[in-house]
């Protein structure tokens, strides 16, 4: 039981209705519902991430657009939702699922449980499955559609024929509904959630970039602010013009939901601003930019969706643990035929994790560098990004390798 000096929300409410999981492979999991629990049927993807905590954060995440989203770590709910770990404005992915949801919130910060959040969300979870079987079947078959339902009128084969008929990642625009409408400047900073060990004072003077929010997490934004950005946030499709209208010293490109194949528009546009602009890209938006340059993309069999995925950095050796959440890679080989070449790999199947162009001031990585959820080995790529838009070229390995010394303080922190 928490102590007086760990304050704690009352309990969650006792568990709700019958709900399920089918998939299109004819397997169907039993639980109850939490959250949203009124009768309705969602589809999606079915994904799994290995994170142990964070699960806020991952709900928020706009790259989990279209997907159904289970934990690996048994135990979820335990410190409650508060609005400060958003990454976005709210739920982002089409149904949770959890092996247990947490009776008690005991957490000083939360302002409400997981549950009520879910509720108020209007969205809809399960627990009390096996999240291991539903996970070694994610593995062992790879990405399947499903159906996640609370609705007792609807037969197990009705739930299975509803995941079969679900859409597919493949082929779909999700950018189009995550993304920003309208210009915004961004001024957040990281403010306490700067690690104390990392601190590297911000460029001066700072630098006008753009960022194309393909569905940006927040924290990626406050880390832009951190590394010494003044950063304009623009929609997915702006056009090149409308860019350079800011005046922008650097350009970068975010993460986000979907098939990079169908985000045509973006692709379009930077291939018209490569060698115009120093470029930088996150997770999509290192896959837009492939994709720009020439080469191709391909789906995963069950994509990277956690905090603990290896990558090593090809020019200096070092493996840093990073944050992942993606579907899709980008194929090597026709990355390579485009002019560019790789910088990062990932440790566990050898796909491409990051890469830099030959030529032009443009690099990119697959992972998340700015971590919430995960560790924070890679934020020094922040600062490689302001360092290619005082060169003009993109990073070598040995100016990675000082950007992340100063982050690890093993170096003089720069001023």
């Amino acid at each position: 039981m928490p102590s007086d000096a760990t304050p704690s929300l009352s309990p969650t409410a006792s568990p709700g209705p019958i709900a399920r999981l089918a998939l299109e492979d004819a397997t169907v999991f039993h639980g109850k519902a939490f959250g949203h629990t009124a009768p309705r049927t969602v589809t999606g993807e079915a994904c799994f991430n290995t994170s142990l905590s964070g699960y806020q954060e991952v709900l928020t995440d706009p790259s989990y657009r279209g997907q159904i989203v289970a934990m690996t770590c048994p135990l979820m709910g335990n410190y409650g939702v508060n609005t400060a770990d958003l990454e976005s404005g709210g739920v982002q992915c089409s149904g949770f699922i959890v092996r247990e949801l947490s009776q008690r919130v005991s957490n000083h910060r939360a302002e409400q449980s997981l549950h009520h959040w879910l509720a108020d969300q209007g969205v809809l979870g399960l627990t009390g499955i096996d999240t291991r079987a539903l996970t070694r079947r994610l593995r062992s078959v790879g990405a399947l559609r499903a159906a996640l339902s609370s609705d007792d009128s609807l037969t197990d084969v009705q739930l299975i024929e509803t995941a079969r008929n679900a859409p597919s990642l493949t082929g779909r625009n999700l950018v189009s509904e995550v993304s920003r409408k309208t210009p915004l400047t961004w001024d957040q900073d990281l403010g306490a959630w700067a690690p104390l060990q990392g601190a590297v004072a911000a460029v001066n003077p700072r630098r006008r970039v753009v960022a194309l929010d393909c569905g940006a997490k927040l924290n990626i934004l406050r880390n832009l602010i951190d590394a010494g950005c003044d950063v304009t946030v623009l929609p997915w499709d702006t056009r090149p013009e409308a860019i350079l209208e800011h005046q922008p010293e650097g350009l970068f490109v975010s993460n986000g939901p979907g098939d990079p194949s169908a985000v045509e528009p973006t692709t379009q546009h930077l291939r018209e601003l490569i060698g115009r602009l120093p470029i930088f890209g996150i997770c999509l938006g290192n896959q837009l930019l492939s994709r720009a340059l020439g080469a191709e993309t391909f789906k995963l069999k069950f994509g990277h969706r956690g905090g603990n995925q290896p990558v090593q950095n090809l020019g200096t050796g070092k493996v840093e643990i990073t944050s992942q959440n993606h579907g899709f890679a980008v194929d090597l080989e026709s990355l390579t035929r485009a002019g560019a070449e790789p910088t990062h790999v990932n440790l566990n199947d050898h796909t491409l994790e990051g890469f830099r162009h030959t030529d032009h001031p443009v690099f990119a990585v697959q992972y998340h560098p700015e971590a919430s959820p995960g560790p924070h080995d890679s934020r020094y790529l922040f600062d490689c990004f302001t360092e290619m838009i005082n060169t003009g070229r993109p990073p070598t390995a040995e100016e990675m390798d000082r950007a992340q010394r100063h982050r690890s303080r093993l170096v003089p922190v720069r001023t």
